[in-house]
């Protein structure tokens, strides 16, 4: 198995761990939170996507999909083109509202971008440094697993976040 197969295996599973999280969910269930300033299950899903495709459209030199495909506009959401849920406010997060098929949708879109993507990549492009900003400075390959890992992780906090909102 190639390195970047193994990125694509990764990225390739968040669709269905989501699916599983908002299927069967209404909008009400998707906005509600289990404490005062908690995240809701339409943020993190929101957010999911948010994250893999702002910071997987620069590394591929892409406009991302958020725009690119019009999913800004058929959101709505009161925040400028770029936010991605990064720094924003728990009443800011309480603004994201989406039906299941506008989150799967748009999801969708950013995980395709992130595949195909990660399709054209050797590994001599995983080992590229791509952020001088850090010490040690960051690889494209370092950079997509810091992604899959936000995202991973994020997926199963909105799996929690349902979970106890249902019982």
């Amino acid at each position: 198995m190639r390195s970047k197969d193994v990125l694509a295996d990764g990225f390739g599973r968040i669709e269905d761990l989501v699916r599983s999280v908002v299927e069967g969910a209404d909008e009400a269930l998707l906005t509600r939170r289990v404490g005062r300033e908690a995240n809701t299950v339409a943020w993190l899903v929101w957010h999911i996507a948010r994250v893999q495709d702002a910071q997987v459209a620069p590394l591929a030199g892409t406009e991302q999909v958020w725009t690119a495909r019009g999913w800004a506009q058929r959101f709505g959401l009161p925040f400028d083109d770029e936010a991605n849920g990064y720094g924003q406010s728990p009443d800011e997060a309480a603004r994201v509202v989406a039906s299941p098929a506008e989150l799967m949708g748009y999801l969708h879109d950013a995980t395709a971008a992130t595949l195909a993507y990660v399709a054209t990549l050797s590994d001599e492009d995983l080992d590229e440094v791509v952020d001088e900003a850090w010490d040690p400075p960051v690889t494209r390959g370092v950079r997509l697993v810091s992604i899959l890992a936000d995202v991973l992780e994020h997926a199963g906090q909105a799996a929690y976040v349902r979970g106890v909102l249902e019982s």
